[in-house]
């Protein structure tokens, strides 16, 4: 094609003729200048030159749609793909270019559902993600999405299938006082938050329920929880009016894991909502007294927060290695390995039996499919935290 054809084309002069511009570039190979004229265009004749291209053959509407993918109209070119037999490719590009249930509805056509479900999440289609994962069977991403659809009891219900208390408690938290099942939730965190050795702060809890509500006060199952936990805490008859004059500041919540985690730098940026989300990721682990949590030069497994107890951590797993250091709750070990592939740099023993929440790689990466602005202020802030340690050892 001649220069003047080429500037005909740019100033809108080729009407019709612009896909065929297009296409004799194409047919001398030359992808780059195609991509570039594509660029220049308005989107007036991009419109035209892809509804001209879709009658085109399969073959010519690829050529066009790799053209497209250069300019970076990732949409577009997920567009031309469309029945071409590449769904998951046209998958990929809709995620480029951003429009996630369109590439959850390619992923579906491509038979992957799992992907499919992430980016319906992704999109905000939560509706058509908990479908998705309901028929996955996938039962913890169901729950995410339930709290996220503001559906908190049955997210708890789920929690409490797969064993996850604390995530049981949290979701039973979010159930509002005017749901018919709010003083039913208050009954079970309770009984959740005394078996996890948080008495004092379950008491709390009944105490300012029974405070803020009529109908809780005249609820026998939340009396006789009452009478038990005063018991647990070995206070007699005459500590119920003690309790029910505490100040909300005295319920302050024992640590329990969401304080430690959300004290970590690289969620320093975290909105509620994300925090959450992230915490009802997290699984608390129990650990035996002698037990390796990481072995150096080993894959990363994810990411622990100790919560009881105390762990060890030597410069190797030989015998003589040196002791580095001895760490206690709130500590938190392995998360460069939630966001960077790389082996472990010590040994990691538990000293005592230990108790931890751990988040592992699968789970998290999971989590940044589905919270894009979270996973934008978490590789921030780990940049940043990592280029402090560069700076710090180069000093």
């Amino acid at each position: 094609m001649s220069g003047s054809e080429a500037e005909r084309l740019k100033d809108g002069g080729l009407g019709e003729g612009a896909f065929q511009a297009l296409q004799a570039l194409m047919m001398l190979a030359e992808p780059e200048r195609a991509a570039q004229l594509y660029e220049e265009l308005g989107s007036a004749q991009r419109e035209r030159i892809q509804k001209e291209a879709a009658q085109s053959p399969a073959q010519e509407r690829q050529r066009l749609a790799e053209v497209m993918r250069q300019a970076r109209d990732f949409a577009g070119a997920a567009r031309m793909l469309n029945g071409c037999g590449a769904e998951g490719l046209v998958a990929e590009l809709y995620v480029q270019g951003g429009q996630y249930v369109d590439a959850a509805e390619a992923y579906l056509r491509a038979g992957q559902a799992e992907r499919a479900a992430a980016a319906f999440e992704r999109g905000g289609a939560l509706e058509r993600a908990l479908e998705v994962y309901r028929g996955l069977g996938s039962r913890e991403p169901m729950a995410q999405c339930l709290v996220r659809l503001g559906r908190p009891y049955e997210a708890a219900m789920l929690y409490r299938e797969l064993g996850q208390s604390h995530a049981e408690v949290e979701a039973l938290g979010s159930v509002p006082a005017g749901d018919p099942r709010h003083l039913e939730s208050v009954l079970r965190m309770c009984k959740l938050l005394d078996a996890e050795g948080f008495t004092r702060r379950a008491l709390a809890l009944l105490a300012d329920t029974l405070r803020g509500s009529e109908t809780a006060r005249a609820d026998p199952a939340l009396a006789t929880e009452k009478a038990r936990l005063l018991r647990r805490m070995g206070m007699d008859a005459e500590a119920e009016a003690v309790i029910a004059r505490l100040p909300a500041s005295a319920a302050a919540p024992e640590a329990n894991g969401y304080g430690y985690l959300k004290a970590i730098p690289i969620f320093g940026e975290l909105s509620l909502d994300d925090m959450k989300d992230l915490y009802r990721v997290a699984r608390q682990v129990l650990i035996p007294a002698g037990a390796v949590l990481l072995e150096k030069g080993a894959q990363g497994v994810g990411l622990f927060v100790l919560l009881e107890g105390t762990v060890e951590v030597y410069s190797g797993s030989e015998p003589d290695a040196r002791l580095l250091n001895t760490l206690g709750p709130g500590a938190y070990l392995g998360e460069i390995s939630l966001v960077q592939d790389a082996p472990v740099s010590a040994q990691v023993r538990a000293r005592t039996a230990v108790r931890a929440l751990r988040i592992t790689r699968a789970g998290f990466q999971h989590y940044l499919d589905t919270h894009e602005a979270a996973a934008l202020r978490i590789f921030r802030l780990f940049t940043q935290n990592l280029a402090a340690r560069v700076r710090a050892l180069s000093t």
